[in-house]
This record gives structure tokens, C-alpha cells and sequence, in this order.
């Protein structure tokens, strides 16, 4: 009996994965319970005691020490305890009677049997509940048991716990498979009505600074610390890390000889890919190494919106932006500023309409302080001092502007006092100075504009020049002759050698009573001179095609 009895116990409780002692203790609330079932009717309180060693059950009905009984079958007064025992005192519970002789019956022991295996369990599932309890925030080792069709997977976590992975907490470019062993991060144990509720994730970014203390002991004893992560789960990762020693790379320590270390990571998340990126305490610089692999040619912060403005080369915007804008959207999440990356192009244009901006600021600001009387700040004359001097010019550049008003189309009684004054100046201005003279004499033409002036002088010449019969009457033949030699456009010079039997061109007289210009002759000239020079090359060319030495051959 003895050993029957130790040895189930023992397997018992090896099976459970639980202590002898709380298997022992479970066994004998099971027989307190069967006793009470197979005597109703005496409603003690009973208490079993179960000696390991032999085997032997000892029922006890237990009674409470008080000062005035008022139920007999569960109390008993102070005097009649001390009695049993001596040194009992108020609200102990002892057996008055000792021990009850009982003997199970078969309603019983199944009875027992029922409570024992109820107790094992519930005492299972608080064991499991404290050991998980403890590995919440860190990776475990699980194997798909069931997918759900919802696409919940339950995975089995050994000795009879069960972990429930969520959709949202799932890789969304992973596939698993019943049977298949993965890596899950516990996010959460719960103690539920069916026992512990354990929730893991494949997609927390924690389960990837779990995966870096795993796989770089710099990381796991402080080292290196990972000062901020951002994850993108399944695509891209981003990864921040400082050392807390002198003389350590942190990056070349996560990434480890020829990336053994990184790469183990990359593996175990199924290709993501991570970037490792130096921390920085200075925002700028911290932000140009987060946008990596891009390059950055400037950053502007603006710390009361927590912005920051971020400038690269055209050719890599694509790039700092990322697929998508994922590059962008890790890097602000990991640094924890609103990011707006844009081209150098566009910054540029951006600088620009800033400084319009603030010089019509300013202009407007000292157009009102001369409004208002005020002096002007002598500050923002010297700070863009060549639109100073556009805008006001020397004395010495301004008398050397003077004779330019001469120009202009002032009153008809101030123009001679005003070219009078121009030509003591400027001797070169005398013809400007006449011609408004004579402007200024015509009294039909003051005070009208520039077309209309214009247009009188024009109608002024046209009346003044002779008429054709005129010209004619005033001209003889000899200067009609000089005239038309004279006017006669320069021909280029010819050899004289190639035209030897050129013959004299008579002088061309006009007709009597018949009047002919200048240009008529010389265009008649010049016809007749062509047509003799086509004459003459081409009898030339005749007579040696004819009797020349190819046309005998």
C-alpha cells in the first residue's frame, strides 16, 4: 500500500510538471469533499489528512473556538476547547472528537477522482500562468498547430499551453504552415476562464531589439544601446544605436564580420531588410543619418512645430523618399520629427520668393516709416547696399544725367531755356536743342504727342521737295551723265584680260520732250553689258568644243 501509493503520487505529479506536495494536497480536498457528499446531513466542517507514508485517511470535524455558541455542529465554546486543547484560543479551529472512522464508497471515489483531476488542472494552469507571466516582452519558441480561417494562428507553446497570434499581429508577406517552428515575441499573458491567454506577435518592432540582444551580446549586456527603432514589419526596418564606451563602432558591432550578425536577424524575420544607423544628440545630424542611403545637403528645423525640412540632391529624391514614402516615414518615426524632404531645385526656388518676400517687407516697412515721418532704419540700406545705390545715385552720377531731361517733351515756353542750358553743358546735345527749338516754333504742333509731331514733319518735307517736272527743268544732260556715274553702284573689278574684244558703251542720252532717271540708265546699262558677256562665252565655248583637240579626236 505504501509504495502503490508513493509511486502514483510521484508519476502524478512528474506528468503535471507540478510539486509532490500540492498533488498530495489536492488528493486529500477531494476525499473532504467525497466524505461531505456521502453525509449530507451533518454539515461540518470537515478536514482530511492523508499520510503519504502509509496511506492513511483521517477525517476531522473541525469546530471554531467562540465566546457564545450559536451553531453546535461548527463552533465550540472557549472552556470546552481548552478542555481538548489546552492552549486553544478564540477563532482556532480544532477536532474536538479526534478522528472519524470512514470508509469511501464507490460514489465517492469517483467523486474523489473528479475533484483531484479538477484541482491538478487548475493548479497546472497557474503554474503556467506565473512561468509565462514572466516571459512577457520576450521571444519564445512556438510551432503552428492551427490556422484559423479567420487567419488567426494558434501555436503550441509545450506542456500544454497554447499562444494566439491575431492577423494584425502577423507578418503580412509571411506564410505559415501547420507544423512549421517560428520565433513569436509575447506581448501579453491573460488568466482566462480555460487558463492562461497568451498573445504573441511576429510584427512588434520589440521583437526586433529581442532578436539584437539575442544574436549581439554587445547589445545584451549594455554595451550598445538601441536608443529608437521604427519598423516597417516585413519590408524595411530602421535601427539606432549608441555606444556606451569609448572606442566601440556600434554599427560595425550589430552588423558583425562580413554581416554574419545582421544577417542571422534578416533571416529570422524572412528577408526584411534593416538599416543601422549611428544615434546622434544633435537633431540635424541625427536626422541626414536616418534618411540613409540617401544623401543630405541640408536640414532646417523648426522646433516649435517639431519640423524639420530636409534637402537633397535631385538626383536622389527618389531615393530620401523612398517606395512609396517608406524611407520618409521610418526615418520621421525613428527620430520622432515630422519630416518634408524636398530637391535642391525647389529649395532654391524656395530661398528665393523668401528673400522677395522680406525685401518687400522692408520696402513696404520704410515706404510707411517716410509716410508716417519717421527716419528710416539706416540698417537695411546697409545690408543690400548695391540696391541702394541703384535706387539713389551719387551727385556726381546725377549731374552726369542732367542733359537727359532735353530729351523729354517739356512745355513749349521752358524748351529754349532748357537747351540753352544743354548746350553750355554738353556741345554734343546742340542739334537736340534746335530741333525743339523749331518744335517749340510751330505753334500748330506744341503740347501734341510724339505721332502726331511725327506726322507733321513728315507732311513738312513732303511739301518742300520739288516735283519730277521740276527736277527735269533744273538738270542737263551733263550732270544727268555725272549724276547717273556716280550713283551707279560700284561693280566688283573684272580682269579685262578675259573680255578683249569689249566694245565701248555709248553714253545714253534721254529722248527730247521724254524725262528718264537715274536708275533707268544704269539698269539698261547693266542688261546690256550682261547679254554681251553671255554673247561672247558662249561663242567661245562653241568654236573650241568644234575644233578643238577633244573635238578632233
Amino acid at each position: 500500500m505504501k509504495s502503490d501509493f508513493l509511486v502514483a503520487l510521484t508519476q502524478m505529479a512528474a506528468e503535471r510538471h507540478l510539486p509532490r506536495e500540492q498533488v498530495l494536497s489536492a488528493v486529500e480536498v477531494a476525499l473532504a469533499s467525497a466524505f461531505r457528499k456521502d453525509n449530507p446531513a451533518t454539515g461540518q466542517n470537515i478536514s482530511v489528512t492523508l499520510n503519504p507514508n502509509t496511506g492513511e485517511v483521517s477525517v476531522y470535524a473541525l469546530k471554531t473556538v467562540v465566546d457564545a455558541v450559536d451553531d453546535p455542529d461548527r463552533e465550540i465554546a472557549l472552556p470546552d476547547a481548552r478542555k481538548v486543547k489546552n492552549d486553544a484560543e478564540l477563532g482556532e479551529e480544532i477536532a474536538p472528537t479526534g478522528a472519524i472512522p470512514y470508509i469511501p464508497s464507490r460514489i465517492a471515489a469517483q467523486t474523489t477522482k473528479q475533484v483531484v483531476l479538477q484541482r491538478l488542472r487548475e493548479a497546472e494552469r497557474e503554474l503556467l500562468f506565473e512561468e509565462f507571466l514572466q516571459h512577457r516582452g520576450d521571444i519564445i519558441t512556438g510551432v503552428v498547430e492551427q490556422v484559423e480561417s479567420n487567419r488567426s494562428v494558434t501555436l503550441d507553446l509545450g506542456r500544454g499551453a497554447q499562444a494566439i497570434m491575431s492577423p494584425d499581429e502577423q507578418v503580412p508577406t509571411e506564410r505559415y504552415k501547420k507544423g512549421q517552428r517560428i520565433k513569436v515575441y509575447v506581448l501579453d499573458v491573460r488568466n482566462g476562464s480555460k487558463g492562461p491567454e497568451i498573445v504573441v506577435s511576429r510584427s512588434d518592432r520589440d521583437m526586433l531589439r529581442r532578436l539584437f540582444e539575442i544574436e549581439v551580446p554587445e547589445v545584451y549586456n549594455g554595451t550598445v544601446a538601441i536608443k529608437s527603432i521604427s519598423r516597417d514589419a516585413g519590408f524595411r526596418s530602421k535601427v539606432a544605436v549608441q555606444a556606451a564606451q569609448e572606442g566601440i563602432d556600434p554599427v560595425g558591432a550589430c552588423i558583425g564580420l562580413r554581416g554574419n550578425r545582421i544577417q542571422s536577424i534578416v533571416n529570422e524575420l524572412q528577408g526584411e531588410k534593416i538599416d543601422v544607423v549611428p544615434w546622434e544628440p544633435d537633431p540635424k545630424d541625427y536626422i541626414a543619418r536616418a534618411i540613409s542611403p540617401s544623401e543630405v545637403s541640408h536640414v532646417e528645423l523648426f522646433p516649435e512645430e517639431q519640423t524639420a525640412t530636409v534637402i537633397v540632391p535631385d538626383r536622389q529624391l527618389s531615393l530620401a523618399i523612398g517606395r512609396e514614402g517608406q524611407n520618409a516615414r521610418l526615418a520621421a518615426r525613428l527620430v520622432g520629427w515630422r519630416l518634408d524632404i524636398k530637391g535642391l531645385a525647389e529649395w532654391e526656388e524656395i530661398q528665393e520668393t523668401r528673400r522677395k518676400e522680406a525685401e518687400e517687407q522692408r520696402r513696404q516697412a520704410a515706404l510707411a516709416a517716410t509716410a508716417a515721418g519717421r527716419p528710416v532704419v539706416e540698417a537695411a540700406a546697409a545690408a543690400e547696399p548695391e540696391t541702394a545705390a541703384v535706387a539713389e545715385p551719387p551727385a556726381s552720377a546725377a549731374a552726369s544725367l542732367q542733359p537727359e531731361p532735353a530729351v523729354a517733351e517739356p512745355p513749349a515756353e521752358t524748351v529754349p531755356a532748357a537747351a540753352a542750358a544743354t548746350t553750355d553743358t554738353l556741345p554734343a546735345t546742340e542739334t537736340i536743342a534746335a530741333a525743339a527749338t523749331e518744335t517749340a516754333a510751330l505753334p500748330e504742333l506744341a503740347g501734341t504727342d510724339e505721332e502726331s509731331l511725327l506726322e507733321a514733319m513728315i507732311r513738312e518735307e513732303e511739301q518742300s521737295r520739288p516735283s519730277p517736272a521740276e527736277t527735269a527743268e533744273t538738270l542737263s544732260v551733263a550732270d544727268l551723265e555725272t549724276f547717273t556715274l556716280d550713283t551707279a553702284p560700284e561693280e566688283p573689278e573684272e580682269d579685262e584680260s578675259f573680255f578683249p574684244d569689249l566694245p565701248e558703251v555709248p553714253i545714253l542720252t534721254p529722248d527730247a520732250g521724254k524725262i528718264r532717271f537715274a536708275e533707268d540708265l544704269v539698269s539698261e546699262y547693266r542688261s546690256g553689258a550682261r547679254s554681251g558677256r553671255r554673247s561672247r562665252r558662249s561663242g567661245a565655248g562653241g568654236g573650241n568644243n568644234r575644233g578643238g583637240p577633244r573635238g578632233g579626236r
